[in-house]
């Protein structure tokens, strides 16, 4: 999140508002993005391929398999080939450091699609369905129920740098990268947004305009779930908890969703919930990211 400033940020979601109007163009003709992808995926992969292809530009999407990331072939070969290849590459990858190989090796552009240390890409399509929703960011209180994840961490970070005060509750053992919490601080200083962690999902719930929540076992954790789903059993979004937020309270989950576990069954087919706006979303804010970044190639 933070290699955008804050200007930046309002830049892509001004510009997400207004492609989002005009449908497809030809914007990016003659230029290819490449998806190179070490986990499956189903917004992550439609919504970048659609967004690119709706800007007038193609994509080529590599598979675990063809690929071998690091195992068929080196990381720094893989850059330097793409390059010579594609405008710009997207990766969704298990390790964080996979990226800053990929990043320091390529000459294209690189896109964050996924990383064990952020979503950033997840994040700003967030802020989109927040603004949308709410007309407004700096001053909302959003309320993250659950592991202190990547998700976590890139939310935590949008929050503190558009002035959005961030609440957390994870249990302990399961809360947010200490580095991350840091250099939140440092952007709320500016911004004016509060930060607040806790182990109680009821007092980080209390009087939010906005209440997220994350699947308690990602991808690549799947030996942990049933651990997991001890742990985090009293971190459910369910109606009581919902009671404890703004009557017109906005429910977020970036998805995949597992009903009957982080939310309770029904609670993301309701009136409040704009998950499948959210997911929409993702599109529409990628397709200004790849418009502002490809576009001075």
């Amino acid at each position: 999140m933070t290699d955008l400033t804050l200007g930046e940020v309002q830049t892509i979601l001004d510009y997400a508002i207004e492609l989002k109007s005009q449908g497809w163009i030809s914007l990016l003709k003659n230029k290819t993005l490449a998806i190179l992808f070490e986990k499956p995926s189903l917004r992550t992969r439609v919504s970048f391929e659609v967004a690119m292809r709706q800007l007038g530009g193609q994509t080529i999407y590599l598979s675990p398999e063809e690929v071998g990331l690091g195992k068929r072939e080196s990381i720094p070969d893989v850059a330097r080939v793409l390059s010579r290849f594609v405008d710009g590459i997207v990766l969704r990858t298990f390790a964080q450091r996979n990226l800053e190989v990929l990043v320091e090796y390529s000459s294209v552009p690189v896109i964050n699609a996924l990383s064990d240390y952020e979503h950033p890409c997840q994040a700003l399509a967030d802020l989109l369905t927040i603004y949308q929703n709410k007309g407004k960011l700096k001053g909302l209180t959003l309320a993250f129920i659950g592991d202190g994840n990547n998700m976590a961490n890139s939310l935590m970070l949008a929050c503190a740098m558009t002035g959005m005060n961030f609440n957390i509750a994870s249990p302990k053992g399961y809360t947010i990268d200490k580095s991350v919490l840091k250099k939140a601080h440092s952007y709320a200083k500016t911004s004016g947004a509060k930060i607040f962690c806790t182990e109680d999902p009821r007092k980080a719930a209390k009087n939010v305009d906005v209440i997220y929540t994350d699947t308690w076992t990602s991808m690549g954790q799947e030996a942990e779930a049933e651990v997991r789903r001890k742990v985090f059993a009293d971190y459910q979004i369910n109606e009581k908890l919902l009671a404890l937020t703004k009557k017109n309270s906005i429910i977020m989950h970036c998805l995949p969703a597992h009903h009957g576990e982080e939310v309770a069954a029904g609670i993301l087919d309701s009136a409040r919930s704009v998950v499948f706006d959210q997911a929409e979303n993702r599109m529409h804010a990628q397709k200004a990211l790849l418009a502002w970044i490809l576009a001075k190639q």
